[in-house]
């Protein structure tokens, strides 16, 4: 697989460390509803060159946030995905009275993206009792605020469902609802504990997401940007796989291995892919940048690009030797049906 597909390069974050408030302060902090960012603030630019596509000869590159103006001295993010978020909100909040309370406690009164996203998994991944959700916070908000990937993907990934998803009316919606991603936000804290040697820590985020949305992806998995994970109920994805950018997966899906095989044993997926609902894709395979699978597919061997993958076991369409290529993008048309001449 190109190391295209994940790498990302930082052009410059000249950050300054955090205001470290304690998570009582954060949740007696109240915001201003109808605060507008203000040109006073001193911003921290962080300038971030999104990952390129695989797919020759077309460009279908992640979107990029070229200035996230991130922490100034207020503690406010001014990005627009925040500023869109909080103004979705306040809309909501305006014309659902009954809904005001709730927008300002998991979007309005937090200043940044970040904070209200550590917040909001704190609060869904707790155990009473067990597992407080105070330091559930602190141990998200330790992770986004000082990783600058993750909270590009998240960007990414909100503007995927806002972009992909016919019934995603908001990202504010996507955000609050979308369990799909809020799995992958929480997979993506949980990877970063696991490459920096937290494994327990890792493991428990794991377990409560599969808990609590119905989603098992081992953190040691790689995941892309701008990923679109719909429905998501009974989504898999084991510990080698690794997932390209711009990918739109469907519910029921398993991304696992053959059997009791060590090392590096579960499948590729490419930039650009979309895989429909059902899908069981099993081994070290490769499925190809811009190809598409099928709802209900077994696939066990590689899928080239471009090309669509259906059936059990998956064959190609149009065959092995001269395959239909694809003309654009799958994971971004959404298109799940088009290669069918199926007549009832």
């Amino acid at each position: 697989m190109p190391a295209s597909i994940l790498a990302a390069s930082v052009v410059s974050i000249p950050v300054r460390p955090p205001n470290r408030r304690s998570s009582s302060h954060l949740m007696a902090t109240c915001v201003d509803c109808s605060r507008t960012k203000s040109a006073s603030f001193a911003s921290v630019h962080l300038c971030y060159k999104p990952p390129q596509s695989g797919i020759e000869g077309a460009v279908y590159n992640c979107r990029e946030f070229a200035d996230l103006d991130c922490a100034g001295d207020s503690g406010e993010d001014v990005d627009d995905v925040w500023a869109r978020i909080r103004a979705e909100a306040l809309s909501d909040a305006e014309t659902e009275p009954i809904l005001a309370s709730f927008y300002s406690d998991l979007i309005l009164r937090h200043d940044s993206l970040e904070s209200a996203l550590a917040d909001h998994l704190a609060s869904k991944l707790c155990i009473p009792g067990l597992l407080s959700a105070s330091d559930l916070h602190d141990l998200f908000f330790d992770v986004l605020i000082h990783d600058l990937t993750i909270r590009y993907a998240v960007r990414a990934d909100l503007h995927a469902a806002k972009d992909r998803d016919p019934a995603c009316l908001k990202m504010a919606h996507c955000f609050l609802y979308y369990k799909g991603f809020l799995a992958c936000q929480a997979h993506r804290v949980a990877h970063r504990l696991w490459n920096s040697g937290r494994l327990a820590a890792a493991l428990l985020i794991q377990s409560r997401t599969s808990e609590v949305f119905a989603v098992d992806i081992h953190p040691g998995a790689r995941i892309g940007v701008g990923i679109l994970l719909d429905h998501a109920t009974g989504l898999v994805i084991g510990e080698t796989a690794v997932i390209g950018n711009n990918v739109s997966i469907l519910h029921n899906v398993t991304l696992g291995g053959t059997g009791k095989e060590s090392g590096d044993r579960h499948p590729k997926i490419g930039d650009g892919v979309l895989i429909g609902a059902g899908t069981q894709i099993l081994g070290n395979v490769r499925i190809g940048n811009g190809a598409k699978v099928g709802a209900g597919s077994v696939v066990l061997k590689e899928v080239p690009d471009r090309t669509t993958a259906v059936g059990n076991p998956a064959r190609l369409i149009g065959g092995k030797e001269n395959p239909v290529r694809l003309q654009q993008l799958p994971s971004f048309t959404m298109d799940h049906t088009s290669w069918s001449d199926y007549v009832i």
